[in-house]
């Protein structure tokens, strides 16, 4: 049975899209803990992201320090923090997420909101510098 992700890739679910190439795929998480929190995948669906070939798990590193560097330049952050929890959604995944302090990335604080306007605007600022 195909993950969320994999729809999201499919086009079966609607996303923010921030950029793909044949082998990876970024879009803002919907459920974000920082503006710009974005989630980078690899096309080809793997539960655990240690399972990946080791050339597609360095290829998924590079492209997100892409996206990351675009965050950074798009968002009022001091860095860009990466995190693989890989309990959510059994799919590898990236998160790339905006910081200024080391509690910016706990995943146990609220979710933040935003419109879909908001969240359309950030895709844009991202993409803009990519």
């Amino acid at each position: 049975m195909p993950t969320v992700f994999s729809k999201i890739i499919k086009g079966e679910i609607p996303c923010l899209k921030i950029a793909e190439d044949d082998n990876y795929f970024a879009f803002l998480d919907i459920n974000p803990l920082a503006e710009g929190h974005t989630l980078v995948v690899p096309k080809k669906e793997t539960d655990y992201i240690f399972d990946l070939e080791d050339d597609l798990l360095a290829g998924m590193t590079v492209f997100a320090k892409k996206i990351a560097r675009a965050i950074g330049k798009s968002v009022p952050c001091k860095r860009v923090g990466i995190a693989v929890v890989g309990l959510e959604v059994p799919h590898a995944h990236i998160h790339l997420i905006p910081i200024s302090n080391l509690g910016d990335v706990d995943f146990a604080r609220p979710k933040l909101k935003f419109t879909p306007e908001e969240f359309q605007h950030t895709a844009a600022k991202i993409k803009a510098v990519l």
